[in-house]
């Protein structure tokens, strides 16, 4: 049996004939195109104005797998909680993120509007005791009516002690007849607040506790026909003291990827797959930064759609199209620091970021796309790049909201860092 050494020494050689051999591979690009001037096309690239940037992100758009999911339920049902709980942003960022849509219906547009994978849409006029049930019905309709191309799914979410549910059942009923083709998920919150009072923490199953069975299953009845898969959430805040804070999110995603089609389910996987994502790595120590945590949960969804776009057989799915996502992520997480940029003013960020990083790449990595560096990049380096640069964005602001001049040196070696572990994780080769 070898030694450690001896499997140490051999897991040390591989990475070095990989190294020498991209060593090889960015001297002969360096003949072809050298460093320099590929540093200034580059820098050309990120030269996107806001007419292009718009007309960029108008056609990205519409080939996202952006799924809307339409929250029907009573206030203080949980919906807020759900979308909180399926994102991972803050409560605060949520309840701002919300914007009227219709009289009775407001939207959350998810990571971004420019760049939307998960729209929510709140009937937040369920419930006025001065609103027609009838006339909410149809302007449900008018909306779902509207024609699109992204997948829909509806979410009625009860509270598990109301039983007050005459109007709800009155509009599913009347969705579910004339739109039997969107799938329908029953999803039963605040579960806590049925406990035995000797139960403090969450039970492993929840059906375990009698109380909870047995007003699940009344509910269920109730609503019998009118949705396809049911799940019990507890969606609860910090402060409340329950372990874990999203309890059913697993039982929730697993529903929401039985009925979605393949493509968005994949997407929302990802956004849900905490734990696993390419942003923790080995950056630990700068997870306490809030602003820092904040903005994860925008680019991790921003470099999805990168990959995403990357995969799609456009005919200009190549660096215009991808730096038009980057460029709208970057002036999102400027927003979060405080900054409000124009895509032009992004754009001279991301050049002033990442221009020369990217010449690194383009150097070490990128030789197969030369000449002309392709029209593709493949997706994984895309998802890889987008990551990179979100983590770049995030020290550049952080700094000019410290006060500090932001350090090229450092934001160039957190990006290295990050796309190091991005790569891996997206499997770039």
């Amino acid at each position: 049996m070898p030694t450690r050494t001896a499997i140490d020494s051999k897991s040390d050689a591989w990475p070095d004939r990989i190294a020498g051999g991209f060593q090889l591979v960015a001297d002969k690009a360096r003949q072809i195109l050298p460093v320099d001037r590929a540093a200034q096309t580059v820098s050309r690239w990120f030269s996107v104005d806001e007419t292009q940037v718009a007309e960029i992100l108008a056609t990205v758009r519409a080939q996202l797998p952006t799924t809307e999911a339409l929250l029907i339920g009573k206030p203080q049902a949980g919906k807020s909680s759900i979308v909180r709980g399926l994102t991972g942003v803050s409560a605060e960022i949520v309840g701002q993120g919300f914007r009227p849509h219709t009289q009775s219906t407001a939207r959350y547009n998810y990571p971004s509007s420019e760049l939307p994978l998960l729209v929510f849409t709140d009937t937040v006029g369920l419930g006025d005791v001065d609103r027609d049930p009838n006339s909410l019905i149809q302007e449900l309709i008018g909306d779902l009516d509207t024609e699109t191309n992204r997948p829909r799914i509806i979410i009625l979410t009860v509270k598990i002690n109301d039983f007050a549910i005459d109007t709800l059942r009155q509009i599913a009923s009347e969705l579910r007849q004339k739109y039997p083709q969107i799938p329908c998920l029953l999803a039963v919150t605040c579960l806590h607040e049925i406990y035995p009072t000797s139960q403090i923490e969450h039970p492993v199953e929840p059906t375990s506790i009698e109380s909870v069975d047995r007003a699940f299953r009344a509910i269920e009845q109730a609503f019998t026909g009118l949705f396809d898969r049911s799940v019990l959430i507890d969606f609860t805040l910090v402060e409340d003291g329950y372990t874990p804070e999203f309890y059913g999110l697993e039982t929730m995603r697993t529903a929401l990827a039985d009925l979605l089609p393949e493509a968005e389910s994949r997407a929302i996987s990802q956004l849900l797959d905490a734990g696993k994502s390419p942003l923790d790595g080995n950056s630990g120590d700068r997870l306490g930064n809030i602003y820092r945590d904040v903005a994860r949960h925008y680019i991790l969804p921003c470099s999805i759609a990168a990959a995403t776009v990357a995969a799609i057989p456009l005919p200009f799915a190549d660096l215009p199209v991808l730096t038009a996502i980057q460029v709208s992520m970057v002036g999102l997480i400027g927003k979060l620091y405080g900054q409000t940029l124009t895509p032009s003013q992004a754009g001279g960020v991301v050049s002033a970021i990442a221009g020369g990083f990217v010449a690194q790449l383009v150097a070490r990595q990128l030789i197969k796309f030369i000449p002309g560096f392709g029209s593709i990049i493949s997706a994984s380096w895309a998802a890889a790049y987008t990551v990179a640069l979100g983590e770049g964005a995030c020290v550049y602001f952080g700094d000019l909201m410290g006060g500090k001049t932001p350090d090229p040196q450092q934001i160039q070696a957190v990006m290295a860092e990050a796309f190091t572990t991005a790569k891996e994780q997206f499997k770039v080769s």
